[in-house]
């Protein structure tokens, strides 16, 4: 059966940010409920890290499809794009040290 308040709890939205292309990230998609899971769901398929701030999706909610994040977001935003630089730097230093570990088992 269809849960109006679980479709309104579940929220995503997608982000992109071209450095020297861009002046700020642009929403590239955005929605509740199924999108929601959609979203989530491309996400994971792609291996794109998400990062869960229920205040930041609710303002991105509320942006166009392809618009430019407003600069009351840049914080916010910025801090979602660090945690990101670091996880991906995270990811692949354990990928070094693992494929390193393999190395040395082969000799």
């Amino acid at each position: 059966m269809y849960d109006k308040s679980d479709f309104l709890k579940r929220k995503a939205a997608a982000l992109k940010y071209q450095s020297g292309i861009d002046n700020s990230p642009k929403v590239v998609a955005s929605g509740r409920g199924f999108v929601a899971d959609n979203i989530i769901a491309k996400a994971k398929e792609f291996d794109v890290p998400f990062f869960k701030n229920e205040a930041l999706a609710n303002s991105l909610l509320d942006i166009n499809i392809s618009e430019n994040i407003p600069p009351k977001l840049y914080k916010a935003v910025a801090e979602v794009f660090i945690w990101l630089l670091s996880s991906e730097r995270d990811a692949q230093v354990q990928k070094e040290k693992e494929e390193a570990e393999a190395s040395r088992k082969k000799s």
